[in-house]
Formats: structure tokens, C-alpha cells, sequence
């Protein structure tokens, strides 16, 4: 039999010096800063783009309106009954449920006296109506201005609302992309660097929208350097930690990024204007960019690219700062430079090879799928928040509060019985079925109390999704799993403000239709494998029930040389090592 030999990786070496020692702490705190602006950033859109109530302006009482928005910094109150005696005057209203509802699109088409009077109504005069020509008045008791408003982005022109919040979720696809190409080329810091500085920049250039085709554009690319920047961060944090602590790494991460989203409720109730919440927000990021002093390079990117020495230099920093040199191996430079020899021996693997198989086919088709209704009932729940009627402001507070404790309940649930797939199913079950059940419930606690209800059940689903979909794939293809699903997960997020589109014809129908999508999801997760206290497949074919075993045989000179990496039988070992005047090693 041929003896087998492991060889040190860099993970073995992190549990020498300490998988989450006293420096990955500091690094992960420092990572949670960007992870503040990040989550205020990525639903700023909420506040950004919200609808807000008009009616159609009245040319000959402009001057009269502009004295109403002036009553609103002495007394709410009397600001709405102010502004509201204009819409009664010169706008058609009828009756639902009970409930006046006057018209957003069309006004009386008569001529307007100059003077206002209590006791004119436009209706006595004439039936006919007309459209907007003088533009349109906006209720200001909530927000002092929105891009809805300064570029009219009502009634023919309201789909392009949700457009416009696509448009930043299209930002996160191609942000990805970016990400993933400029890490591999200049690395993770210098990646970090300048996504920080070009977030910086378009978040406050937003602010300085002359048109909405400017403002589109601006938001794709905020929301590309946006995502940009806090990948880089995490990835440099969570590759410093070891293995075991990982996912603890990601849950701090999560919940940091969740005191972004709570936070951004508060600031938005201080800057209603939307060009200085931009600004306010612009500066929450201002400070990230001195995390480039403090942070490392990767020290595996460091690795790949052969860069043995800065790598070393960085390893030996955390082991001093974890007072653990005295564990760190002799031959520390000789064992990372045999790690990025013998990396090239691993088998590579692209997203096609997940589709090759039928088993592994439908578990990566059914993973994407859970991804995407994740992220698509997350950020549609986050938008429909100040939908529930009420103060906007409070319900999205209460809205990332709910996140804080649905991730960190998210690490004892896939502990339990329940493990990882029977958590995910029943948090997609019971959050489908709270957006069904909020879709039919009249405005008040009631409502508000069920939609957070949804919201804490996918934020913890979405906290499992993430170790779930890392356990599932095997360790060669996790690269290419974790693309396509995060791939996935962009296309929900681009989507979830398309669907809430569909209120416009029925009012209950974008709660409806996210509480089915995630009903589904719940189910079909129970076609998945469980992976709780199950080893983990390391290549494709052992997760096809075969072995897949690298074999290099060792010259005499001391070198290792891969000679194969597919699946290989004894006697070609054998031959191999006859070849080579020795017996190989073969790495498991």
C-alpha cells in the first residue's frame, strides 16, 4: 500500500497561530466600518425614490402653495390643511370603502381665479378634465424632496420608478463582475481602494443630478463600486480567520451591515431632502478609506500569484500580534511556496462542470433558484416597508432592527435538529406565508407586525443560505457555485422592484407574488442534501460517488511535479512511480 502524506495549508497554518486571534478581531471590526455604509448605501433607494402623494398645480395659486410649505416648519398640521383646501378646490375625487380618493393625473378644465376662495370648487363649474399641464404639487410632510418629485416621476412617467431602483440593483451584477476580475489582477486591497474612493465619489455626485438619465447612470455605478468595496473588505477579513470561525466572521459582518440598513431611517428623518442624504451618506464612506493604512493584502492572493515573501511578512504580523510566533513552522516560506506549486494540480472546475451531471445539475439549479428568492423577497420586503402606511421613517428602523437578531439566531437554528435544510425550509415557509397574510391585512400594527415577521424569517434564511450553498458544493467547484448563485441572487434583487410595480394594477398582488415564490423555494429545499455532520466533498467526482486522487511523483532533486489530476487507478500509480525510479505521494 502507498503511504500517504498531507501537506500544510494555509488554513493549517492560521489554526497554528490562531484561527480568530486578537489581529483577525481588530481586522473584522475594521471591515464591519465599511459594512455600515455599505447597508446604508445599498436601500438608500427607499428614501431616495420615494412615492409620495400629489395632485396637479394650479398655475394661478403657485404663489398660495409655496406659503403652505412654508407653514410646515411651525406646525404640521395646519401646513395640511393649508395644502389640502387647494387639491379639494381643483381636483376630482371619489369614494372607496369609505375612503376619499382624489385623482394624481387629471384636474378640473375650467379657468382659475387669481385670489383663492374657501368657497370655490373647480367641480360647480365643470365636469370636463385635463391633464397636468402646470405639473404637479407634492405633499412635503414626510419628505422635503425626492427624485420623484424633482423629476416628476408620476402618473405616465410612474414605471420608471421602479426602473430607476432596478437600475442600482443592475449596478450589484456588474459590480460583481468588476470585483471579480480586478481582485484577481491587482488584488483585494488595491480593489478595496479604489471601490472605496469611486463609491465616495458617485454616492455624492448623485447628489448633484441635473437629470434622471444622469441620476440612472450614477445609481449603476454607485451600486457596482458599492457592492465592489464591500466584497473586498469581507473577503480580506474572513480570509484571515480560520475555518471553525468563519461563519461566526460572516454572521458580525451580516449584522454590521444590518445596523447600516437600521441606521439609514434615523438619518433619513433628519435629511429629508434626498441631495443632502446623498451627501450624508457620501461622508458615512468618507472614512473607510483610511481602512487601505490599516488592512492587509490577502496573503493566499499574495500566495497565487507567487509572491512568497510579503505574504510571510504578513503572517508573521498576525502571529505577533496573537503572541503565537513560537507555533509559527521553521520552514514557513518552503511551505508556501510548495502551496502555490502544487495549487496548479488542483482540479479546475467552471460553472458548465456543475451542469454536467444530473444529480449535481438539479442541486445547483435548486440552490440558484433559493438564492434568488432570498434576495428577491429581502430587498422587496426592505422597499415595501414604507408601504405599510404609517410613519416611513420607524417602520424602516424597526425593518434592519429585525435583521440583528435574524442572523444571529441564524447559527444555533442550523445547529439544531432542524439542521440546514430543514431551517431554510421553514424560515421560506413561514416568510412566504407572512407576505401572503400581510398582502390581505388593512393598514395598521397588525399589518406591520406580520411584514416583520417575513422580514426577520428570510434575514435569517438568508444567514443560512450563505454556509449552506459553501457546505453543498464541493471545495473545487465553490468558486463557480458561489458566482452562479450570487449571479442568481443579483437577478432577485434587480426584480424585486419590478414586481412591486404590479400594485399599480392590484394593490395586494407584489406580496402575493413574493409569498408564493418563497413558499416554493421552502419546498423545493427539501429535494437538497442535508450537510450538517456530513464530511464535505472536496472534487466532482467524490461527489459523484467516486475518487478523485492528484498524484505527484517527486524527482530526485526534491521538486514536486504534478503528473495528473484525474481520477486514477492503483496500477497507474504504480506505473508512475516505476517511471520515476520511486513510489509517489498521493494526496487525498
Amino acid at each position: 500500500m502507498l503511504p500517504v502524506t498531507t501537506r500544510m495549508k494555509f488554513d493549517d497554518i492560521l489554526q497554528m497561530i490562531g484561527d480568530v486571534g486578537t489581529y483577525q478581531v481588530f481586522l473584522l471590526l475594521m471591515v464591519c466600518l465599511t459594512s455600515l455604509p455599505g447597508g446604508m448605501i445599498s436601500l438608500s433607494g427607499v428614501f431616495l425614490i420615494a412615492e409620495v402623494d400629489h395632485w396637479c398645480a394650479v398655475e394661478e395659486w403657485e404663489n398660495d402653495v409655496s406659503n403652505c410649505y412654508n407653514l410646515l416648519r411651525s406646525s404640521e398640521n395646519d401646513y395640511l390643511q393649508c395644502i389640502h383646501q387647494y387639491r379639494e378646490s381643483s381636483v376630482p375625487k371619489s369614494f372607496d370603502d369609505g375612503e376619499t380618493v382624489h385623482d394624481e393625473c387629471v384636474k378640473y378644465d375650467t379657468e382659475y381665479p387669481d385670489v383663492w376662495s374657501k368657497d370655490y370648487f373647480a367641480s360647480n363649474f365643470t365636469t370636463n378634465t385635463t391633464s397636468c399641464d402646470n405639473g404637479w404639487v407634492y405633499d412635503r410632510s414626510q419628505y422635503a424632496s425626492t427624485v420623484t418629485g424633482d423629476f416628476d416621476l408620476v402618473c405616465e412617467k410612474k414605471a420608471l420608478v421602479e426602473t430607476t431602483q432596478s437600475l442600482f440593483y443592475f449596478g450589484f451584477l456588474l459590480g460583481t463582475i468588476i470585483y471579480t476580475i480586478s481582485a484577481d489582477f491587482i488584488g483585494r486591497k488595491f480593489t478595496f481602494l479604489i471601490s472605496i474612493a469611486c463609491n465616495l465619489l458617485v454616492t455624492l455626485a448623485t447628489a448633484f443630478s441635473k437629470s434622471l438619465v444622469m441620476f440612472g447612470i450614477l445609481r449603476v455605478l454607485n451600486g457596482a463600486f458599492n457592492v465592489s468595496m464591500f466584497t473586498a473588505a469581507t473577503v480580506i477579513g474572513i480570509e484571515f480567520v480560520g475555518p471553525s470561525k468563519r461563519v461566526y466572521a460572516g454572521v458580525l459582518i451580516s449584522i454590521a451591515y444590518g445596523c447600516g440598513n437600521m441606521t439609514l431611517g434615523p438619518v433619513a428623518y433628519l435629511f429629508r431632502d434626498w441631495r443632502m442624504l446623498q451627501i450624508v451618506v457620501a461622508c458615512c464612506t468618507a472614512p473607510c478609506l483610511l481602512l487601505f493604512i490599516i488592512l492587509p493584502e490577502s496573503a493566499r492572493w499574495l500566495i497565487s500569484k507567487n509572491r512568497i515573501k510579503p505574504a510571510v511578512e504578513i503572517i508573521r504580523k498576525i502571529a505577533e500580534r496573537n503572541k503565537t510566533t513560537d507555533k509559527l513552522p521553521p520552514n514557513l516560506e518552503d511551505i508556501l511556496v510548495e502551496e502555490n506549486k502544487l495549487s496548479a494540480c488542483e482540479e479546475r472546475v467552471t460553472f458548465i462542470d456543475l451542469f454536467r451531471t444530473p444529480g449535481l445539475r438539479l442541486i445547483t439549479i435548486n440552490t440558484m433558484f433559493n438564492w434568488f428568492v432570498n434576495t428577491l423577497i429581502y430587498y422587496g420586503l426592505s422597499f415595501n416597508t414604507v408601504k405599510l402606511g404609517g410613519n416611513d421613517y420607524l417602520a424602516f428602523f424597526l425593518s434592519g432592527l429585525v435583521e440583528i437578531p435574524a442572523y444571529l439566531i441564524s447559527i444555533p437554528l442550523i445547529e439544531s435538529r432542524l439542521g440546514r435544510r430543514g431551517a431554510t425550509c421553514l424560515l421560506e415557509l413561514i416568510g412566504g406565508i407572512s407576505c401572503i397574510t400581510t398582502a390581505f391585512l388593512a393598514e395598521g400594527v397588525a399589518k406591520t407586525t406580520v411584514a416583520m415577521i417575513g422580514k426577520f424569517c428570510i434575514s435569517t434564511s438568508f444567514g443560512i443560505i450563505y454556509i449552506y450553498t459553501a457546505e453543498i458544493f464541493p471545495t473545487v467547484a465553490r468558486s463557480a457555485g458561489f458566482g452562479l448563485c450570487s449571479t442568481a441572487g443579483r437577478i432577485g434583487s434587480i426584480m424585486a422592484p419590478l414586481i412591486l410595480a404590479l400594485g399599480e394594477f392590484i394593490e395586494f398582488l407584489p406580496l402575493l407574488v413574493y409569498g408564493i415564490i418563497a413558499v416554493t423555494g421552502g419546498l423545493l429545499v427539501l429535494l437538497l442534501p442535508e450537510t450538517r455532520g456530513t464530511k464535505l466533498p472536496d472534487n466532482l467526482s467524490e461527489y459523484n460517488g467516486q475518487t478523485n486522487r492528484a498524484y505527484q511523483a517527486e524527482p530526485k532533486g526534491g521538486e514536486r511535479v504534478c503528473i495528473a489530476s484525474r481520477p486514477l487507478k492503483d496500477t497507474d500509480i504504480e506505473q508512475a512511480g516505476r517511471e520515476e525510479g520511486h513510489v509517489g505521494e498521493v494526496r487525498l
